[in-house]
């Protein structure tokens, strides 16, 4: 009998634990459920590596690398004349250079063919004399280049394959019994190659070129007679196209080459893409830096643009437009153009931007973009 009582509560045990498992494994399923979903954009973060980016504040004034030469009598120094002066740029962050930094702008612009060896020696020629022979000019030579990299790094999303921190400002002093005169120029330094380390030759630069130039080309072949429909057709194609890297540990992921070809990126590869497509269709647009804030309150680094149309400027976000998606789910119409072309007023309540590229860099300007949304 006693052993019947047993048996029984025994069951009881059983079936109360049965059912608790149930239970649980019915919430653990709704959740599972939940999740697939997917994450909308301001619910993801949105990371840039501290390893190598040109948002996060990596990009510092170059090395100078100094070389003294003493003579008794003058050296011919003629050859050291280089003059950019014919170099014609129109570009946006361009146009808000100095004088001293436009001229070390021309310089990259003008080898840009030359640069893809990854060891071509720029020169500026004696064009700093000035600036040298005053006690702090080396500092202040430093600033014009890095002002003016960081201005073309913005302005030429093509050329990605570039590491500037592999890059040296060499100063090469003759002093005669004339004075001191300075030859500058820009060069590898002892790092060998002033390449990506995704890249070791001239030849894989082009190939990588190469790649990136025909899918560009199909992409604007949709292009149409419609500034805002090109636009459209870009962001979607972008959107439909890409996949965020979570992890950020894959190569090409904050370049074009990342987006276009192997199509994952982090959000610099979504919003240097965007321009390079908006750059052919001729359609003025800008790279822009700054913070993201989600909907828990995170804040971290990012990266979006500003295309203007119809004499306007609006906001894109091409990588918040292009939510990471688990399992089945879909992007809904409203997540996928919840920041394409926004104004002010909505599109700064979690965008903050910044025109200062570098820890104590300059500070660019941006377009005023509208305070309305574009309808």
């Amino acid at each position: 009998m006693k052993s019947k009582f047993i048996s029984v509560i025994m069951a009881i045990i059983v079936l109360l634990i049965i059912c608790v498992l149930c239970i649980f494994g019915m919430i653990f399923w709704e959740e599972i459920k939940s999740f697939e979903t997917g994450i909308i954009p301001e619910d993801f973060q949105t990371v840039i590596s501290d390893t190598y980016n040109t948002i996060d504040t990596n990009l510092e004034t170059p090395e100078i690398i100094e070389n003294s030469l003493d003579l008794m009598e003058d050296k011919d120094t003629s050859n050291n004349s280089i003059d950019y002066s014919s170099v014609t740029i129109d570009r946006y962050f361009y146009n808000q250079l100095s004088s001293q930094s436009q001229i070390i702008y021309k310089a990259f612009e003008a080898n840009k063919e030359n640069l893809k060896t990854g060891n071509y020696e720029i020169k500026l020629g004696d064009s700093f004399t000035n600036i040298l022979s005053k006690e702090n000019g080396q500092e202040e030579l430093g600033q014009y280049y890095q002002t003016a990299f960081e201005a073309f790094n913005y302005d030429n999303p093509d050329v990605f394959y570039l590491n500037p921190n592999k890059m040296y400002l060499n100063i090469e002093t003759t002093t005669s019994i004339s004075g001191k005169k300075y030859n500058v120029y820009i060069n590898s330094g002892n790092k060998g190659s002033y390449l990506t380390d995704e890249f070791s030759s001239e030849v894989e630069v082009n190939n990588a070129i190469n790649e990136v130039e025909q899918i560009k080309k199909q992409i604007v072949s949709n292009r149409t007679q419609n500034a805002y429909e090109n636009i459209k057709m870009v962001h979607d194609y972008l959107v439909n196209n890409l996949e965020y890297d979570t992890s950020i540990s894959k190569p090409h992921i904050y370049t074009i080459y990342g987006a276009l070809v192997n199509r994952v990126c982090v959000c610099e590869g979504y919003a240097r893409a965007f321009k390079y497509i908006m750059d052919e269709l001729k359609i003025p647009c800008v790279l822009v830096i700054g913070k993201g804030t989600n909907s828990q309150g995170q804040t971290e680094n990012h990266a979006w643009n500003y295309v203007q149309l119809n004499g306007k400027w609006y906001a894109i976000d091409t990588t918040w437009d292009d939510p990471v998606i688990y399992g089945n789910g879909k992007i809904s119409r409203e997540s996928k153009y919840k920041y394409f072309l926004k104004g002010s007023k909505n599109f700064n309540q979690d965008h903050s931007p910044s025109g200062q590229f570098t820890q104590n860099g300059k500070v660019f300007n941006y377009p005023e973009i509208s305070n309305s949304d574009y309808n």
